[in-house]
This record gives C-alpha cells, sequence and structure tokens, in this order.
C-alpha cells in the first residue's frame, strides 16, 4: 500500500541521504536548525544517522522488538565542532547500509517490530524514507537552500503520516484526545492523486483514503501537506477552504 514500493522506499532512503550530504561541502554545522531549535546541524545529522544504524542493527541481528535503548538517535546534545567531511561519509554510510540490511530479509518478518500488526522491515522502510527526506527539508532550511522533493515521494509521506503518524499522535499525545467527537479534516495534494480524510467524530481518530468531505479542506503540493502535518510550516500558503479553526488545532494538537 502507498504510493511506493517496499524497494523503492529502501532506494529513496538512500538517495535523500545523498541529496542532503551534497549540500554539506562546507557548511557551518553549528548553525541552529529553525525546525529543531534545540539542536544545531551537526546535532540534527547525528540524529538522523544514529536513526539510520539503530533500525540497521535491529533488522541486521533480528531483534524481535524495536528495542529503544539501543538507540542512539536522541543522545546528540553533546556532538559539536563536526565536519561535512566527517559526517558526510557517515551519514552516507549508514543509510547504505540500512538499506542492505533491510534488503537481506522479507518485508514481512516479525523483527524490529514497533507495532504488533506491523512488520519491523516493512515498517522501517517507510518511516526512513520519510524520516530522511523530512530532516533534509530541516538542514536546508537552515542552510538557506532550496528545498524539492519528487511529489510522488511526497504524497508516500502522506500516506504514512496517516496510516502510522496520526496513530502515533493518538496514543501519545493526550492533548489531541480533546479533539474526538469535534469534525473532519480533507487533506488533497494538487500535484499527485492523494486524498484523505481525517474523521474525528468517533472514538479514535480514522483516516479514510480517496473519500469524504471534510469540514475543511486543506489543498496544495503533497510535500507541502506532509510539511504542514510535521509542523514544519504553517497552513498560510495552502488552500484552505471551510472550518479554519479546526484546522488550527489539528495541527497544534498533532505533534508527532
Amino acid at each position: 500500500m502507498g504510493m511506493l514500493t517496499h524497494a523503492q522506499r529502501l532506494d529513496t532512503g538512500v538517495a535523500q541521504t545523498e541529496l542532503l550530504v551534497a549540500e554539506l561541502v562546507g557548511a557551518d554545522l553549528s548553525i541552529p536548525v529553525p525546525a529543531t531549535p534545540d539542536w544545531t546541524l551537526n546535532q540534527l545529522l547525528r540524529h538522523l544517522g544514529y536513526a539510520h544504524r539503530w533500525i540497521e542493527q535491529l533488522v541486521r541481528e533480528r531483534i524481535p522488538d524495536a528495542d529503544r535503548s539501543l538507540s542512539k538517535a536522541h543522545s546528540v546534545d553533546s556532538y559539536a565542532g563536526e565536519t561535512a567531511a566527517e559526517l558526510g561519509p557517515w551519514l552516507t554510510e549508514g543509510a547504505t547500509l540500512l538499506a542492505s540490511a533491510m534488503r537481506e530479509v522479507p518485508e514481512d518478518e516479525p523483527i524490529a517490530v514497533l507495532f504488533p500488526d506491523q512488520p519491523g522491515p516493512r515498517f522501517w522502510a517507510r518511516r526512513m524514507a520519510h524520516e530522511t527526506w523530512v530532516h533534509r527539508h530541516d538542514a536546508f532550511e537552515a542552510l538557506g537552500v532550496p528545498f524539492e522533493v519528487d511529489p510522488v515521494v511526497a504524497a508516500d509521506g502522506l500516506y504514512e503520516w496517516m496510516k502510522v503518524g496520526l496513530q502515533i499522535v493518538h496514543l501519545r499525545r493526550p492533548e489531541f484526545a480533546e479533539l474526538l467527537g469535534t469534525g473532519t479534516l480533507a487533506f488533497e495534494a494538487t500535484d499527485v492523486d492523494a486524498r484523505w480524510l481525517v474523521d474525528l467524530t468517533g472514538t479514535k481518530p480514522v483516516a479514510l483514503q480517496g473519500e469524504g468531505t471534510g469540514a475543511v479542506t486543506v489543498r496544495g503540493p503533497a510535500a507541502e501537506l506532509v510539511l504542514a502535518l510535521y509542523r514544519r510550516r504553517g497552513p498560510d500558503g495552502l488552500d484552505v477552504s471551510g472550518d479554519s479553526a479546526l484546522l488550527k488545532e489539528f495541527l497544534a494538537r498533532a505533534r508527532f
């Protein structure tokens, strides 16, 4: 399901890392990152690289669960003074190792499992592909470099947010529960065929693909919709019609 195949997601993770690394040449990695204000670019790159290597270890060693104690991805505060010449090859190597490990196992093998109904290899191939391009966006924003991503890749990221991100928000953000029983939100990509309805009228959020009318409808390029859902941008500049107050509350509370 989604816009990309499993193999394409693995290729995307590597390709997005290579695009990121290519833009780092000569960059000052001490600059702050607007999307992650507690981190410098140096720390963001370490976060991404350690995320790749954590999943690679889980898959390579056939570890049944997504053991967070093995991850260094959120222990990056001490990193400073590194250069692109040091981190670039390290990032590329990690992304390549991850893709190689994934290709050695069936995508439905029950390893590296985060959610019981989602086999780890399939889940993490998708998660890491989109983690990588969203953080490439963050790095490019910090560097003042124009950013773009293939609309099909972005639409697959929209699929992932609807199928996984919404579930994570519901489970981990108590403030999100206050939206339940309110209304519906439609998200429509204008550059690729991708339409979603988020239904908040029940006891849990439901994402429906390709159907329904929302109390508020948001239209824009797939990448811009994803970046709004990840709180990398606000709704300004998107085509919003209907209950804009509901959209504002949704984006404020739906913190991944």
